[in-house]
């Protein structure tokens, strides 16, 4: 079954379990939220909106809300000494569709709450940390006593001319 539905000026043909991005919607990570401007629904039968399918609607989880990657507005008058640089990011919210409701229905999945990472234990953490200081530790003691700075040139270091001032006779 798909939909076609309408939010942010714009329209978006979508199915279960697709992932979409949207301009900004309100809502906070792991709500459920409804989209009503249901314009086709689909499946066996096709019903189209005049203008929206009456009872229709699409379910969508909120997974993110974040900002995409810059803009640069740039503009220049030849020969004007006149230009102009603006930087623009564009809010977005992206979406999980969790399901397609016809016929006035309210969705059934539940807001999941927002899971943290979790912690690892403590003995899996000394052990990592372990393994990464001897993976930093250097191969050889020559290594280790290099220290930095300039490396050394081979090649002869070119005398230079001395400065005069005047004409040579």
């Amino acid at each position: 079954m798909f939909a076609v539905f309408k939010t942010g000026g714009k329209q978006y043909r979508v199915a279960a379990e697709d992932m979409l991005s949207v301009a900004k919607v309100k809502g906070e990570p792991g709500e459920i939220i409804e989209f009503g401007e249901v314009l086709v629904v689909g499946g066996e039968t096709v019903t189209l909106g005049a203008p929206t399918v009456a009872g229709a609607t699409v379910a969508a989880e909120v997974v993110e809300q974040g900002r995409g990657s810059k803009i640069i507005a740039f503009k220049k008058r030849r020969r004007k000494n006149s230009r102009r640089k603006i930087g623009h990011r564009q809010d977005f919210t992206l979406l999980r569709i969790t399901e397609i409701l016809t016929d006035g229905k309210k969705p059934s999945k539940e807001a999941q709450p927002r899971r943290k990472p979790a912690a690892k234990p403590a003995a899996d953490a000394a052990a990592e940390s372990e393994e990464a200081a001897e993976s930093a530790a250097p191969a050889s003691r020559k290594a280790a006593a290099k220290k930095p700075g300039k490396p050394k040139s081979k090649a002869p270091a070119k005398a230079k001319k001395p400065a005069t001032k005047g004409k040579k006779k």
